[in-house]
């Protein structure tokens, strides 16, 4: 299995001849760092796309790369109609209504399961003012066109493998507990979004206990909406409380094989 890793929570995953697609996201604007040199044109392949809500930073890409791929997209109801809204084909959307809904394909299977968005903190949000200033407000279009919808967090089996993937920090230690009983091989947690979003993160290896954990959208995606998260806290606290996790930090596009 192959996994690259596009930026925020974006990621390509290849096992043998079938591809497929989560939170791709490829959009940036000039100040974003690091720069992701390739747009949606440049992907042309991916059976199916799994997205886990509805925000611009996971979904504005989807209906190009769906028109030039031909991908079955799974997401929830409110996201299948923003992408709807934006040009995707009704018969291409799978609207993800359960929790814990099973999909079971010929070579992999894909479980959602409902979730939920972090809550941005005052702090977070202070700062991110200061920083946008007046601009803030030619972003607010943007943002109010890409309603959140039903989170979704996505395990995937692949080649014997557990592969679970969240688009966002805000998991209530239920949900955590719940998914903590199934074995994770490998988990992608996202660090962005609050001023403590290592703990955050931290919690998500205690309860998952993953053989590997591969942080993501630590990325400062889309200035000033985003910043660069400083994710050494993180790694550290893995270090320190989970010694049988591993941990790897992808660069932009790069493929690691699993």
């Amino acid at each position: 299995m192959e996994l690259t890793w596009w930026g925020t929570a974006g990621f390509r995953v290849r096992s043998g001849d079938d591809v497929f697609l989560i939170d791709p996201y490829l959009t940036r604007n000039a100040a974003a760092r690091p720069a992701q040199p390739l747009g949606p044109s440049d992907v042309s392949d991916g059976t199916r796309i799994f997205l886990s809500h509805g925000h611009f930073d996971h979904i504005q890409d989807v209906p190009a790369i769906a028109a030039r791929t031909g991908a079955e997209v799974y997401c929830c109801p409110a996201a299948g109609g923003t992408l709807v809204g934006n040009g995707l084909g009704t018969e291409q959307v799978r609207a993800v209504t359960e929790d814990g809904r099973l999909f079971d394909f010929e070579t992999y299977q894909a479980q959602a399961f409902y979730s939920r968005h972090v809550v941005f903190d005052r702090p977070l949000i202070f700062r991110t003012l200061l920083r946008a200033n007046i601009r803030f407000f030619s972003l607010m279009p943007l943002m109010k066109k890409y309603p959140l919808g039903q989170v979704l967090s996505w395990r995937f089996t692949v080649e014997g493998k557990t592969v679970h993937h969240f688009g966002s920090g805000g998991s209530l230690p239920e949900e955590l507990d719940r998914l903590g009983r199934q074995p994770t091989d490998i988990l992608l947690v996202p660090l962005q979004g609050h001023t403590k979003i290592c703990d955050i993160a931290l919690n998500y290896v205690r309860a998952l206990k993953p053989g590997l954990v591969i942080p993501h959208h630590q990325d400062d995606f889309f200035p000033p909406v985003s910043q660069m998260v400083d994710i050494e806290p993180f790694l550290q606290g893995v270090r320190r409380e989970c010694p049988g996790t591993g941990v790897r930090v992808m660069k932009m596009n790069e493929t690691v094989t699993l």
